[in-house]
């Protein structure tokens, strides 16, 4: 922890000498720091971006009523003036909350498929309705949000992936921007009348076991709304996408069928409910490149950037991969009521 990170949160949090604090864990958006006091332990998360306006009283709002369900959530401590957020210098801000010593959870465990459906069930079922709730949109987007957020169903262009020259990662970008016609093509906004207030990013660093085995979610930073169905389809690909053996085919299905069981809104219906995992990525994608190519990075930031376009592009669905899971997924369940005739893989009618 540099020193005048550690001087602010000393000064607004009002630790005394007998308080410890030493590095965690960082992550693309921010970075957790161990603090031992006298009263207990927990993490100081700096936020490399402030939250726009809006998004702390949607996150509360969520977070309690995920509470109020069962869900398991570390508890946010006020500064000593009652703030949730404290300016960090230099930008972003700092934020304190209960520390959980936490385990990772084996996507390839039988019994993840079954527990990740149940939990996203139980926060889609409490979630309320986000229509004309907050419109924000994740720092160092590229696209601009009108009505509902653009980073979550609108990719960017080929060229802007096509404009990066001179790097270890320029080719695979530009191969990317071949392709993307082909990935992006059944793309479109929400319905507004199906958004619900979601966590939007419940990948599996985010969702982890505490002491007592329960299921822990973390970084409620980017709540907003989305369309359950979205939020599933995206979460499904982050958790079981990450190994190429067999099983893996077997495991969205199983966890879309636990969700549907435990009694999740969501239905998946077509391509176009893929939107939200695409334009994710390939907005995320394109915003760490610029960061590897601003002169101006600091060395250590330059480095994870680059780590995090490696891993984006090795974990980017391919078109045929889209196709042929869309497909088992769809066999999941039967069609549900108003679906096109064709089955629950036909895009919505009126979209595009």
């Amino acid at each position: 922890m540099t020193d005048p990170l550690l001087t602010t949160a000393y000064a607004a949090y009002g630790w005394g000498p007998q308080v410890t604090v030493t590095p965690g864990p960082r992550g693309a958006l921010g970075r957790i720091w161990r603090v031992r006091a006298p009263a207990g332990q927990y993490a100081l998360k700096h936020s490399f971006d402030a939250p726009p306006d809006g998004r702390l009283a949607a996150e509360l709002d969520l977070t309690r009523r995920a509470a109020d369900a069962g869900v398991r959530v570390p508890a946010t401590h006020p500064a000593a003036d009652g703030r949730l957020l404290v300016p960090a210098p230099g930008g972003g801000v700092l934020r304190l909350y209960d520390w959980v010593d936490l385990h990772p959870i084996d996507p390839d465990a039988p019994s993840t498929p079954q527990r990740l459906g149940e939990l996203l069930a139980r926060l889609h079922s409490c979630a309320p309705p986000a229509f004309g709730g907050p419109s924000v949109r994740p720092p160092g987007s590229s696209v601009q949000a009108g009505g509902e957020e653009a980073w979550y169903h609108e990719a960017p262009d080929a060229a802007e992936f096509a404009a990066f020259g001179g790097r270890p990662w320029s080719d695979r970008l530009a191969r990317l921007a071949e392709d993307l016609p082909q990935l992006t093509g059944a793309l479109a906004p929400p319905d507004p009348a199906a958004l619900r207030l979601c966590h939007r990013d419940l990948h599996p660093e985010n969702v982890q076991t505490g002491p007592d085995g329960d299921l822990v979610v973390l970084d409620w930073d980017q709540v907003g709304p989305a369309e359950p169905a979205r939020e599933l389809i995206q979460t499904l690909y982050a958790w079981f996408t990450t190994t190429s053996d067999a099983a893996a085919e077997d495991r969205m299905p199983a966890c879309y069928a636990a969700y549907v069981d435990a009694g999740g809104p969501g239905r998946i219906r077509g391509p176009a409910d893929y939107t939200m995992l695409l334009a994710d990525r390939l907005n995320f994608l394109l915003h760490q490149a610029r960061i590897a190519a601003d002169p101006g990075t600091a060395d250590d930031d330059r480095a994870w950037a680059e780590r995090e376009i490696d891993e984006t592009l090795r974990l980017l669905p391919t078109p045929r991969q889209l196709s042929v899971t869309a497909a088992r997924i769809a066999r999941t369940l039967p069609a549900a009521p108003g679906s096109p005739p064709d089955g629950p893989n036909r895009a919505r009618p009126g979209r595009r």
